[in-house]
């Protein structure tokens, strides 16, 4: 074969390349496609796998056909009570309609997020609206999700989406309210310490003042029982003494003298000035007595 033919073949086999790849393109599962000739849509329905288009002429747009997120940013709305709460969301949502995704919105997944956060951002607007601040935050949340997905979702099919799902992650107040919210906490928090400290407090006065009553009590009946038992046992001390002395008057005379002397002459230093006639040494000067 000579240079100038396989030359030829080349290009023939190039050529014939170039309107194949322009010829046969795929969809994959994950995917939707649009085919369309000078800016006009002529096929939308194609399934996943080979198909042929008209080379040059057609051209093929894919879209992802999955399930997609958008995370809106925070937005404040009004509640009934006229309380102002910032309210992130987040929507799942995914291309039904392509067609209708392609014509309504060019085929832009930024255009489409846009008109889907305005459309979900005006039903949470009219949700949060309804209910008091209490209800958004305790108990209505599941209501507000699903209300807003399904008006949501009605909505969005003009534009050929499917809003699978509309989450409210957080509700909050704002920084300036919840400042306020705050130092209002705080300050009750604080009155209900100081009213638990002074009844703590006056407890503490009530229980210190029985316990000192008590205190008084006891040492008042013991001083009373204590008085009352030496006074019996001076009566017995006395009943004896004057039994002793009615039996033996002398005897009892000198073991008085002897106590007597006992007492008085305990220490050393001790120093008794008497006179020598003086009847308290009557046992010292004549035993006998």
């Amino acid at each position: 074969m000579s240079h100038s033919k396989l030359l030829a073949l080349v290009g023939i086999l190039v050529l014939a390349a170039i309107v194949l790849n322009g010829t046969v393109y795929s969809v994959d599962q994950r995917e939707k496609a649009i085919v369309t000739r000078f800016g006009k849509v002529i096929r939308s329905n194609d399934k996943p796998g080979l198909h042929v288009k008209t080379p040059f002429l057609d051209t093929v747009h894919f879209f992802d056909a999955r399930i997609l997120n958008l995370d809106t940013e925070p937005q404040q709305f009004l509640t009934m009570d006229k309380k102002n709460v910032v309210v992130d969301s987040y929507v799942k949502w995914r291309i039904a309609d392509v067609l209708k995704f392609y014509v309504s919105v060019g085929g832009s997944e930024l255009e489409a997020s846009e008109r889907l956060s305005q459309v979900v951002n005006s039903g949470l607007r009219n949700q949060f609206g309804k209910r008091t601040i209490n209800e958004v935050i305790s108990g209505d949340r599941s209501q507000i999700m699903g209300t807003v997905t399904a008006e949501a979702d009605k909505e969005a099919a003009d534009y050929g989406i499917q809003v699978v799902d509309v989450r409210v992650e957080r509700v909050e107040l704002p920084d300036t309210v919840s400042n306020s919210v705050f130092e209002r906490m705080r300050a009750e928090r604080t009155r209900k310490a100081k009213q638990a400290r002074a009844e703590g407090a006056e407890q503490s006065e009530i229980i210190r003042a029985n316990a000192d009553r008590q205190r008084e009590i006891l040492l008042a009946d013991a001083y009373r029982d204590a008085q009352r038992i030496r006074g019996e046992g001076d009566a017995k001390a006395s009943a004896v003494y004057a039994r002793a002395y009615r039996l033996n008057p002398q005897f009892y005379a000198f073991y008085r003298s002897l106590h007597a002397y006992r007492e008085s002459f305990k220490n050393k230093n001790d120093l008794m000035l008497l006179g020598p006639n003086s009847d308290f040494f009557k046992y010292l000067k004549n035993p006998r007595q």
